[in-house]
């Protein structure tokens, strides 16, 4: 049954008509909130994954959990749906567990904090807040375990629970949950500091109400939600055809030498709703690569990339769900059944993001993006020192963004565009480790004429025995360009002994043990380019050498040659760019560097690698059958 809301004030709130200067004033007041909500978040907590590289998710919502400002919403509606108890003043709700909230958080690192905000007796809002706390546990140091079969293996789950109870923390239960980290003061921190940030939330909601009224606070968010719905609903007349699209692409492996997996994609629009159905997407897999996907937030996704693409000055919100109907059938890759692993789901994550560029852009080709860097790969180092003191970094590594109508992509960038780097002089003052190399991979940016960002190579000399955990893609499949835009390159991770031995390790991988003075070359890849190659002025090719960017071989691939001096050979570049054009195949559309079966051939070539066997459906699954309790 649904959760229930205990109120001492009944009276219901009137839906009056708002004016459009108080509704800009309401609208733009709780955009600046939800900022302060990260700026109180990054100065208060401890793991660098949020102080420093800002992996959080911040919202205000409605009475109803429908998000009127934030990053990434969706998060209060999923625990609407699963949370039976009642809700109070005063109450605090915590949880990490994907499987008991409806994929409101995608898995356990993610603690995700909900706070109904009182006024007068009854309630006027919902702020929330996740972070992805360092270690919760499990079989190793990060709680991402690559080899992770069952969610148990991942650390602390914590179902939707009532941390603090009408205003009282409960404290035998926060110490239970960080009795099983490894960092428990990290995760006390990370946790009071969201905490902090979803009270600040609350004091501006209800400082928004005594200043306007009860009412108008509560007409303007509403109205807010109902013009992003009559926006969205003109974006989706006139953009998404009523005929049938498909699209997909893969998960390069699951760390336990199978794959690749496929996602696929249909999209078509019956009147004014849009539908979209993942029928043919793989079944879940038996390691952790699942991403259990909610529909709220794929429909979330698409309104992000709508509104981006279409109209930027667009308020996002979460008013549109109702002209969005997302199919996902459970026991496939997107919808886990219980208790499979969840703990690599970034790489799948970051997939369906291209699932979704790779829809949309077919029907207005001059708008498409190519694939990037859509992923979040991550690097783990822990170990004791000489002082015999616990130590554990977890970093996300940054890669090369697409191609894109407006231009190239940036260099070495996240995924998530607020986030940001950790210094390396943060790096090598908290962790013992020294970056001897923090550069771009030269030609690792797919050619076209606007060129794919490059991926990044890091080199982590290790100055502690310790190990190392490693979670990456695109190894395998590449960066696909767009519009005669040519592939990014792969990724790649070598690490190379003190004795000069040299190894390619896979790219999702844990327990690798290090010594000092050993150094991992962290390779991420490049985004796929957009736009025939050939017509790219040959002087910006020239500039992207001298700048390091691209090699003066890696030209030739937009037919440019280069004299010894630094500049363009234009008589030889004439001839080559003739001779190319006239030499392979016609453009299309998307250019993904070749089938499965030839990509599995020439990495195993590059890299010394095996390529992955093909995926097994888990014994339980295939009978249609839920492993363990849920």
């Amino acid at each position: 049954m649904p959760a229930t809301i205990q109120q001492t004030n009944t009276t219901p709130f009137q839906r009056v008509t708002v004016d459009p200067v108080t509704l800009d004033i309401i609208e733009n007041a709780l955009r600046n909130a939800r900022f302060e909500m990260d700026a109180v978040l990054f100065r208060t907590a401890m793991s660098p994954g949020i102080r420093e590289q800002h992996d959080e998710f911040p919202m205000i919502a409605n009475l109803d959990g429908k998000m009127v400002v934030g990053q990434f919403g969706s998060f209060i509606h999923g625990f609407l749906q699963a949370y039976d108890g009642e809700i109070e003043e005063g109450d605090v709700f915590l949880t990490s567990d994907p499987y008991s909230c409806d994929a409101a958080i995608s898995h356990g690192n993610d603690w995700l904090v909900l706070m109904p905000i009182y006024k007068d007796g009854r309630m006027i809002s919902w702020v929330a807040m996740f972070g992805h706390v360092t270690d919760v546990g499990g079989k190793v140091p990060g709680s991402l375990p690559t080899d992770a079969r069952q969610i148990f293996e991942e650390g602390v789950i914590i179902p939707p629970v009532k941390i603090y109870k009408r205003g009282v923390l409960q404290e035998d239960i926060l110490d239970l949950i960080l009795r099983n980290c490894r960092l428990p003061q990290w995760n006390r921190s990370d946790l009071n500091a969201i905490l902090a940030a979803c009270r600040l939330a609350g004091r501006r909601t209800i400082e928004l109400a005594e200043r306007f009224g009860d009412d108008v606070y509560y007409s303007a968010l509403e109205e807010l939600l109902d013009r992003n719905r009559r926006a969205m609903r003109e974006l989706i007349r006139t953009m998404i055809p009523e005929e049938k699209r498909t699209f997909e692409d893969y998960v390069c492996d699951d760390g336990l030498g199978m794959g690749p997996y496929k996602l696929h994609c249909a999209m078509w629009r019956e009147g004014d709703k849009v539908i979209f159905d993942f029928a043919e997407t793989d079944p879940q897999s038996i390691g952790s690569i699942n991403f259990y996907l909610s529909e709220a937030m794929f429909k979330m996704f698409c309104g992000v990339f709508m509104i981006m693409v279409f109209d930027p000055q667009i308020l996002f919100n979460d008013g549109f769900y109702d002209l969005m109907e997302v199919r996902i059938p459970r026991g496939s890759l997107l919808k886990p059944r219980r208790p499979g692993a969840l703990s690599c789901r970034t790489h799948t994550l970051g997939r369906v993001f291209d699932i979704i560029s790779g829809l949309f852009g077919q029907g207005a080709p001059d708008l498409l993006c190519a694939a990037g860097f859509s992923d979040s790969p991550h690097f783990m180092y822990s170990g004791y020192d000489k002082n015999g003191e616990w130590y554990q970094l977890y970093q996300i590594g940054f890669g090369g963004i697409p191609g894109r109508p407006m231009g190239d992509g940036p260099d070495g960038h996240s995924l998530w565009p607020s986030f940001t780097n950790v210094p390396n002089e943060f790096l090598e003052s908290y962790f013992p480790l020294r970056i001897d190399t923090y550069e771009t991979v030269t030609d690792s940016g797919g050619p076209g004429l606007h060129r794919g960002g490059n991926g990044i190579s890091i080199g982590y000399r290790f100055l502690e025995p310790g190990e190392i955990s490693i979670h990456d893609d695109r190894w395998l499949t590449y960066p696909w360009g767009v519009n005669g835009g040519l592939p990014g390159g792969r990724s790649t991770k070598l690490l190379v002994r003190t004795d000069g031995s040299r190894e390619y390790l896979p790219s999702k991988c844990d327990r690798i043990m290090v010594e000092e003075g050993d150094i991992l070359y962290f390779n991420t890849w490049g985004g796929g380019g957009w736009g025939d190659p050939l017509q790219r002025d040959a002087d910006l090719v020239a500039a992207d050498v001298a700048r390091g960017l691209v090699s003066v071989e890696g030209a030739k691939r937009y037919g440019v040659v280069m004299n010894g001096d630094g500049t363009v050979d234009q008589a030889a570049t004439t001839a080559l760019r003739e001779k190319i054009a006239a030499e392979r195949p016609a453009l299309q559309l998307f250019d993904f560097g070749g089938s499965i079966e030839e990509l599995k051939a020439r990495c195993k070539a590059e890299t010394m690698l095996d390529p992955p066997a093909e995926p097994q459906i888990p014994r339980w699954l295939s009978s249609g059958q839920s492993a363990g309790v849920g």
